[in-house]
């Protein structure tokens, strides 16, 4: 059994309209799923392979994605990568400031990284969200990790194009 703690205003988005969210998760995942008012979510099954989807996908709901992108997690290709600023920065001022930076100007930023590296993004609470296929979530996080470390926007947006390049490249090869 694993136990998530999700922010109790996600609530209502786990469980979706009628707890459709909620059926589809237990659908999917082959388990068990037990929500309370306060955000804690147990979830037990049988099958531990879909035991820790299910709990992928309630992390990535209860990190702002919304149901239809968690649900990809499903999917072996898919993977969830999440920053958790308190880690890194101590104030509620900076962390506040680097979220700014890797949301951008009227959301640039994260626009521009979700199109370039494939992934999903979602800067929710004191954490940052990475949803995609590994190489997707691997170049996003290394973007990500840029803008928090104080480089340039434009640094971080030709960063982003040669990987996305180098991936496109790679890509080539491994279909010869």
């Amino acid at each position: 059994m694993q136990v998530v703690k999700i922010p109790s205003e996600r609530v209502p988005v786990l469980i979706g309209k009628k707890g459709e969210v909620k059926a589809e998760i237990k659908r999917r995942g082959k388990v068990e799923l037990d929500v309370d008012d306060e955000g804690e979510v147990q979830i037990s099954s049988k099958e531990s392979v879909g035991e820790w989807k299910s709990t992928e996908v309630v992390k990535a709901i209860g990190r702002g994605f919304s149901p239809d992108k968690a649900f990809k997690l499903f999917s072996d290709e898919f993977y969830l990568k999440v920053i958790d600023l308190k880690e890194i920065f101590g104030s509620d001022k900076d962390i506040t400031r680097h979220k700014g930076r890797v949301i951008g100007h009227a959301g640039k930023a994260k626009r521009v990284i979700e199109a370039t590296s494939g992934a999903d993004l979602s800067v929710y609470g004191n954490t940052i969200g990475i949803l995609g296929r590994l190489d997707e979530v691997g170049l996003a996080e290394s973007a990500v990790g840029k803008l928090l470390e104080g480089a340039s926007h434009a640094k971080v947006y030709s960063l982003l194009e040669k990987g996305r390049r180098r991936a496109r490249e790679e890509r080539l090869w491994e279909t010869k």
